[in-house]
């Protein structure tokens, strides 16, 4: 029997009615036996679960003084098992990172440039509706500056995907050429160069350049350069799979709705062909950490593509876009580079120093944010030190 949350009720509770048992959220806990200067970050991630009314959050860091991971609530609320750090997740739109990452390790070799357009590539594929791919740069779609819209803003994409029509189409599988359809619906965003417009369409294009470029799909692209590379056993590329390997969290979902008695439902198992090259990585806290750090560390890309990659251009709420990662300034004064992701039941982030010697990830297995603070705090902890004081009811801006 469907279960509704009351305004009154926690979520995490809300999660355990609708699936049939009920639990306490466990306070944090850590994989290791000391914080070392991360008490703040344990704190936050407590913060999400008993004040954000979230399932569970597990978190690791790496920094000068090693590795330190630590959890929150519940990878299942019915029947009690805790988060891990070992968990795998849908890292959503993490998936950008890795696919910028190969078209300039292929510009790197001389393989195309950046400065090619998407009609060099694929002609015909962007035209009409005031669209000309011959106008668009290869790296325009990387940093947003395309004015491409996005097909999860059409309206039947978002409710099969992510809204109400999610639990009758989770297992539909999209084509890239029928998403670049879509998209080409809505009109180009003016002035894109001013104005970037963030659109999952641009990283869909930028996949099938990928496989025009070399043969391959980008997965397995991205996996040969980068997962091979890096030894990065977690992290994979599902396609139509729908499931998530062991072990891993329920990923619990109120589906876009904002309504205080909006149904939580499992969104674990979903077909992210949807989002694609935008947005199927699978993956893990230390697999992420591994990755950006190599990153950054210029063990991927050259040093005049790590440029290319961190030149930002300015976009509103945050600090700016990059080529496949994101740019802000946190009240510290400290600014890190990487990138966020959410599809249904999953919340994340990958965050670093540009130096790569400080990198945090974090996964939420619950997808309704009312306050959007409580996810920067976690960055704020880990990276200033700062202690969430606030109680749950101020909002800021997201950074990231």
């Amino acid at each position: 029997m469907k279960q509704r949350a009351t305004r009154t009720t926690s979520l995490v509770m809300a999660a355990v009615a609708l699936l049939g048992a009920a639990a306490v959220a466990p306070s944090a806990h850590a994989a290791e036996r000391t914080d070392r200067g991360h008490a703040a970050t344990r704190a936050a991630l407590r913060a999400l679960v008993e004040k954000g009314e979230l399932p569970g959050a597990a978190a690791r860091a790496r920094d000068g003084k090693g590795d330190w991971s630590a959890s929150a609530g519940y990878a299942d609320t019915a029947t009690g098992r805790e988060r891990s750090t070992a968990d795998h997740f849908r890292g959503a739109s993490i998936t950008k990172t890795f696919i910028a990452t190969v078209l300039l390790q292929l510009e790197a070799e001389g393989r195309l440039s950046l400065d090619d357009t998407v009609e060099d590539w694929l002609p015909g594929l962007v035209q009409g509706n005031g669209y000309d791919g011959g106008e668009i740069p290869l790296r325009r779609l990387l940093n947003h500056t395309s004015g491409i819209a996005s097909h999860t803003d059409d309206p039947t994409i978002a409710h099969h995907s992510s809204g109400p029509g999610f639990p009758a189409h989770r297992y539909d599988t999209y084509t890239p050429e029928e998403l670049v359809a879509v998209a080409l619906k809505q009109p180009p965003h003016p002035a894109p160069e001013k104005s970037p417009l963030y659109s999952n369409t641009n990283y869909v294009i930028a996949g099938m350049v990928i496989e025009k470029a070399t043969g391959h799909g980008y997965a397995q692209e991205a996996t040969r350069r980068i997962i091979d590379r890096l030894k990065l056993r977690g992290t994979s590329f599902p396609g139509t799979a729908p499931q998530l390997p062991d072990p891993h969290p329920v990923g619990y979902s109120r589906l876009h709705q904002q309504a205080p008695d909006a149904a939580v439902v499992d969104a674990t198992e979903q077909n992210m062909t949807w989002l694609g090259a935008a947005g199927d990585v699978i993956s893990t806290t230390g697999d992420l950490n591994r990755f950006q750090r190599a990153l950054l560390r210029g063990e991927l890309l050259p040093r005049a593509q790590m440029k290319e990659m961190l030149h930002a251009v300015p976009a509103g709420d945050v600090l700016g876009y990059g080529l496949g990662v994101e740019f802000a300034k946190l009240s510290c004064g400290v600014r890190v580079v990487g990138k966020s992701g959410r599809t249904n039941g999953s919340l994340s982030a990958m965050v670093g120093t540009v130096d790569g010697k400080h990198q945090l990830t974090f996964h939420i297995n619950g997808d309704w944010l009312r306050d959007s603070s409580m996810y920067t705090d976690v960055i704020e902890a880990e990276f200033c030190g700062k202690t969430p004081a606030h109680t749950g009811h101020e909002r800021r801006r997201s950074l990231l």
